[in-house]
């Protein structure tokens, strides 16, 4: 439909230390449900920068979050019973956390402690939640995606309103992931992981969602995972399993094919403060890879 749009490289900009690397360990509820193999030694997502320039991500596999300074360095900021998939700060400043067990999380930046703003909805458990975005206005957007595909198109996408009320926008997803608002607030994007592609809803004025429509049908990979939208609105689609992060313009136009450096496993993306800078986790290596979107 479109010729094939330019590529850009990209370099390794972090990598998951031996020493916090753990091969073998995984639990064998996880290996009985296809989440990992033996050989998975950590399985990171979910970047975010801080106001101080650091990039946190999440190590799903075995319940961590990471913080790498601008140098590459990384540490564990979180260590817990839990599968963090998704992170975003909100306007204070604290940590929020799409767990896919637990449910949406906070991490407190004062004091590093963790606490649960939500386990369910009404009386049903989530499925497993996986991704979220935070409008300016402070509501929180997320996806319960669990194991839902198109076997079982039933993922949900949920938004949080500041004083903590739940609404379910969406409950027929398959496999609803990544999720971003366009700068203006009036699209919602949500990759739907396992039909291969992007879905778009009209944003109505009191927050409910109209018109939802297929915006991108991608091909091969695993689908689409994380996504990331910059000022200009165009958007970036991590394809796991493809090794490629992709640039659509508003209007769907396919502007850039950003290239893994390691493993096919791009499994989300984030924006450097500047917008200068696309950085993408890929977990099958563990890496963080940076892509210079300015040509420097």
């Amino acid at each position: 439909m479109f010729a094939p749009p330019p590529q850009l490289n990209t370099e390794v900009f972090a990598r998951v230390p031996d020493a916090l690397r753990q091969p073998g360990q995984l639990s064998a509820e996880r290996l009985a449900a296809g989440k990992g193999t033996l050989d998975t030694h950590s399985q990171i997502e979910g970047p975010v920068f801080d106001a101080q320039g650091n990039l946190w991500i999440v190590d799903i596999a075995f319940g961590r979050i990471f913080r790498v300074d601008p140098g590459g360095n990384m540490e564990v900021m979180a260590d817990y019973d839990g599968e963090p998939n998704g992170l975003k700060f909100n306007a204070d400043g604290d940590l929020l956390i799409a767990d896919h067990q637990c449910g949406l999380m906070l991490r407190e930046s004062a004091t590093g402690r963790l606490r649960m703003l939500h386990s369910r909805f009404r009386t049903e458990g989530f499925k497993g939640l996986n991704d979220l975005f935070v409008d300016p206005a402070g509501n929180v957007w997320f996806t319960d995606q669990g194991q839902s595909g198109l076997q079982d198109s039933s993922g949900r996408v949920f938004r949080m309103a500041p004083d903590g009320q739940l609404t379910c926008l969406l409950d027929n997803v398959p496999s609803p992931n990544g999720i971003a608002l366009n700068p203006a607030g009036t699209s919602l994007y949500v990759a739907a992981t396992r039909g291969n592609a992007v879905w778009r809803a009209m944003v109505l004025p009191d927050g409910s969602l109209t018109r939802v429509g297929l915006f991108l049908q991608l091909s091969g990979g695993t689908g689409p995972d994380g996504l990331a939208v910059d000022a200009q609105g165009n958007l970036f689609v991590a394809h796991m399993g493809l090794g490629s992060v992709w640039q659509f313009s508003p209007r769907g136009e396919p502007l850039l094919r950003i290239v893994s450096c390691t493993g096919a496993s791009t499994s989300n993306v984030a924006l450097s403060p500047d917008g200068r800078r696309l950085y993408i986790t890929e977990s099958e290596t563990g890496t963080v890879l940076v892509a210079q979107l300015d040509g420097g």
